[in-house]
């Protein structure tokens, strides 16, 4: 996954003492100030800032990057504050957000032994390193750079180990090191040193429930406990079972339920504005009460619609506020939850709106990869709420030739899903400042799960008009006949420390040193409450907002009992719910034995959840990784065996048609035509043809196809030197859909061709068997064929299917192939320059195939034209409604004239 965003790489690789039942106490915090002087020969400092993270053995919760410079005496810097136990802080110099680096590698500065005091840090633009100047305030010493509990050391006692930086100058004794928490000390009676280690035999045991702090010469470092958070033990006592977590709204009163069972103390903020910046302190703050397993509660008189409120959550070794998990939306940037009637959000018409694909299969499911800001990014869009969840849905809109755009395109082109990048509450677009500077990202950095992006709103600052704007969306889409989807993303937080979840129970989300997403914080989904707020949460999008289908982010990184649950509980009240997701095999640590991973390879443990095909958009388009590579259509090699498994839907790792998401481009990596022009070097005609191959076998191959917003006109990101592979954070000019593409011969050509597959895949449903039988017995992959040429007799009169066969052909070659038939008569429907459900062409005995195209044909009867008739402006009329219209005017017409004539008798 390309979009494995770099400020995730970078600010949250550092987690390794954020682990277990504890976070450090924030001990001298602040008390390091570094100064990063930056200087540049060409003087050109607009757009530069700085980057930093830190590993902190006391993390600094101030490092909220990025960092810009200020002039100082004549000079570029950028200062930040730092906490004691700071031992090394990366940095980075950037342009803009991650268009550009000064130096491509990561860089550190060591600090391990300064406790305080001001460090000036000198680097020079195209130069690797730095020099340091410390100040005549530093002052060093030894510092704890982690400690952890043992309960049994070899001699059967408890133990805490100890490391330090720098030499103790001194003999140290029992008292040298403290143990204590909210509850006090814990002795120590005894220490051994081994190098830099020490090893401190306690007096009693510590409760590995609690949290507790070391203290050395005044400064404070969390000791990381053993995992307790997944012991039966733990989750047999504070398993919360109940589906009140969150705000229990009424007019009357507001009950708040939250789940934290390290906790010592629970309070709740009130504010009267969702802006930090606005309002500081709260109206008040009210006592939680401890209740059962973990939960704390607390109720609210009177109605509180639109009150924003904080938890402010003290435990054994930090104090912090953070807004509830179980949010339902929240004020600007996502920092404060807001309480709010949702049944006064709803638009007219909510209690009837409903899936306008309801009753359908999943393999009956043609699937539109957009996202909210490309559709109307574009002027050539036409729509006015650009950027916005208005904007998906106006009508009417048109390119500078009166071409449809947005929704009227989408419903023309004839897709029945649209899949949404992500629209929950993310963390990488400030939504405080989309007047001020031009933002843009894909979204794959959760922050809120439960609350809609406050950006594609036209008011961020009031959480209410984000939910509401959100269920017009889907309405809207669902008015105009389209399923919606939802990309989430479950595998990963955006920052570790400062997610909601780990604020209230530290460490408790994340599993501890694993790093399987890439950045940092893999989702510890077999905890059973953090399955809990995962399956909690997809229901709640499934009932609140009427989504129809998720699509799961690395959905490698979740145990298939988390996933199985989700299927299960979600689809017994909205059975014709979609669930797909990325199910590669990654590295991760999961914090208990005997789960699987929802892989690819464990398909069969999820019967009812897709996964999307790299084998088939490897086969078909090239790899997208390690640089671009041929595929199948672009001048490559493809075995005949590898293609007849990828078009019966099931390649090696797929047990059923129905778990196969058949793609050759999405968001990620290079579009189809970037990618295919990068590989092939082809003129564009040949591009063409090549596009126009891929997309006849995918979309015609058993399955689910899928495929990106754009591919149809050939979308491409071009920048300068090549195309943009991995645009999660481009501006609008290279990641929006172009509609005036529409207006050039060729690429409205490409559209049509989609729009024809699209309508021919529909009406026959022997191209979307659901079951692996049924393939087997139904589709049968031609031998004998030239190398790269391959074809399919399926057979007619199965799942519904009227035709007596089909019969579809795909020459990947550069020369004409000549393919015998199925005895009878053929009609074409599909050939290398049109598609559709109007006949092209007779067969019979043999076809041939031109190079670089495919073939479709119908045995059988012509397939009846489409009944609707489009008339030019607002209004289309039914064929059906049309006939009896015209039979009463001939009657008229007839009568009429049988009169007219006796008056001239």
């Amino acid at each position: 996954m390309k979009k494995r965003i770099i400020t995730l790489l970078l600010a949250l690789v550092m987690i390794a003492s954020l682990i277990g039942s504890a976070i450090p106490a924030m001990a001298a915090e602040g008390a390091i100030t570094l100064r990063l002087h930056y200087h540049r020969e060409d003087g050109e400092y607009e757009g530069w800032e700085m980057w930093f993270w830190d590993n902190a053995a006391v993390p600094s919760t101030t490092l909220e990057p990025p960092y810009q410079f200020e002039e100082v005496n004549g000079e570029m810097v950028s200062e930040i504050k730092l906490n004691t136990g700071t031992m090394e802080l990366g940095y980075i110099v950037r342009f803009g957000d991650w268009i550009a680096k000064d130096i491509e590698e990561d860089q550190f500065i060591e600090l391990t032994g300064i406790l305080s005091g001001t460090v000036d840090v000198y680097v020079e633009s195209g130069v690797k390193g730095h020099k340091i100047v410390e100040g005549d305030d530093v002052v060093r010493g030894v510092v704890v750079t982690s400690a952890s509990y043992k309960e049994k050391n070899s001699d059967g006692n408890p133990q805490v180990i100890v490391k330090v930086a720098g030499d103790i100058e001194y003999d140290v004794t029992p008292e040298t090191f403290k143990i204590s928490n909210n509850d006090g000390a814990v002795a120590v009676s005894a220490v051994k040193n081994v190098n830099t280690y020490y090893y401190l035999t306690l007096a009693e045991p510590l409760n590995i429930q609690r949290g507790y702090n070391v203290t050395f010469e005044g400064n404070d470092t969390a000791i990381t406990m053993p995992d307790f958070y997944s012991s039966p033990e733990f989750e047999a006592e504070y398993t919360y079972t109940g589906n009140d977590l969150g705000a229990t709204y009424t007019a009357e009163k507001t009950t708040l339920r939250v789940w934290a069972p390290t906790a010592v103390s629970v309070d709740v903020n009130l504010y009267t504005d969702g802006d930090i910046t606005a309002q500081e302190l709260p109206v008040r703050s009210e006592a939680m009460t401890k209740d059962v397993n973990g939960t704390w509660i607390c109720e609210l008189a009177g109605d509180m619609n639109g009150t924003y409120y904080t938890y402010t959550v003290t435990t054994d070794t930090s104090v912090l506020e953070a807004p509830d998990p179980y949010g339902r939306t929240t004020g600007v940037n996502g920092k404060r939850t807001m309480i709010i009637d949702l049944a006064a959000t709803n638009p007219e018409g909510w209690a009837d709106d409903k899936n306008p694909n309801a009753g359908k299969k999943p393999n009956d499911a043609i699937i539109y990869e957009l996202h909210v800001r490309d559709l109307s990014g574009d002027a050539s869009s036409g729509i006015k709420n650009v950027g916005k969840y208005l904007g998906v849905i106006e009508t009417g809109t048109v390119n500078s030739e009166g071409k449809p755009t947005g929704l009227d395109y989408i419903v023309d082109l004839g897709v029945t899903h649209v899949h949404l990048l992500p629209v929950y509450d993310y963390g990488s677009v400030d939504e405080s400042k989309l007047n001020e500077k031009e933002q843009f990202n894909w979204g794959y950095d959760p922050v809120n799960y439960n609350t809609p992006e406050g950006s594609y709103s036209t008011d961020p600052y009031n959480g209410e008009v984000r939910v509401k704007e959100f269920k017009q969306m889907v309405k809207g889409m669902h008015d105009a006949g389209l399923s919606v989807i939802m990309d989430v993303v479950y595998n990963h937080v955006y920052q570790t420390n400062q997610f909601c979840f780990n604020m209230i129970v530290p460490g408790y989300f994340t599993r501890p040193g694993a790093n399987g997403s890439g950045c940092g914080n893999d989702v510890a989904s077999e905890r059973t409450m953090v399955k809990k707020y995962i399956v909690d949460s997809v229901n709640y999008w499934a009932d609140e907002y009427h989504i129809d289908g998720f699509r799961f982010d690395l959905v490698g990184l979740i145990d298939t009992t988390t996933i199985n649950e989700i299927v299960e509980t979600v689809s017994a009240k909205h059975p014709d719910t979609i669930f797909y997701g990325e199910g590669w095999t990654l590295n991760t640590k999961l914090t208990k034995t005997g789960f699987a991973l929802a892989t690819q390879t464990n398909a069969a443990k999820t019967p009812n959840f897709a996964y999307f095909s790299d084998t088939v958009r490897n086969l078909v388009k090239g790899n997208t990784f390690g640089g671009v590579s041929k595929g199948w259509i672009s001048g490559g090699s493809a075995s005949a065996g590898d293609l007849n498994a990828c078009f019966k839907g099931m390649p090696s790792w797929c047990p059923s048609p129905s778990q196969s998401i058949n793609y050759i481009s999405c968001h990620d990596n290079n579009t189809l035509y970037d990618h295919i022009t990068l590989a092939s070097g082809a003129d564009e005609a040949t591009k063409i043809k090549m596009n126009k191959l891929g997309v006849a076998f995918y979309m015609t191959s058993q399955g689910i196809p899928f495929f990106q917003a754009g591919e149809e006109i050939l979308r491409s990101k071009p920048v300068e030197g090549g195309f943009h592979e991995n645009s999660y954070n481009q501006p609008d000019s290279v990641n929006s859909i172009k509609w005036d593409d529409l207006n050039k011969e060729a690429y409205a050509d490409v559209h049509d061709y989609y729009k024809g597959l699209i309508a021919f895949r529909k009406e026959h449903p022997a191209l979307r068997l659901t079951t692996a039988a049924d393939v087997d017995a139904n589709v049968q992959p031609v031998t004998g064929l030239p190398a790269n040429v391959v074809a399919y007799n399926i057979n007619g009169g199965v799942n519904g299917e009227t035709a007596e066969g089909i019969f579809c052909a795909f020459n990947a070659s550069t020369s004409a192939a000549t393919i015998n038939l199925p005895a009878g008569n053929w009609n074409i429907y599909v050939n290398g320059d049109d598609a559709g459900l109007e006949v092209l062409g007779n067969a019979e005995g043999s076809i041939t195939v031109d190079g670089q195209s495919a073939m479709v044909l119908v045995k059988g009867e012509p397939i009846a034209p489409p009944s609707k008739v489009e008339i030019p402006g607002e209004f289309s009329f039914s064929i059906a409604l049309i006939l009896p219209l015209i039979a009463v005017a001939v009657v008229a017409v007839a009568v009429i004239a049988v009169v007219l004539l006796k008056k001239k008798k």
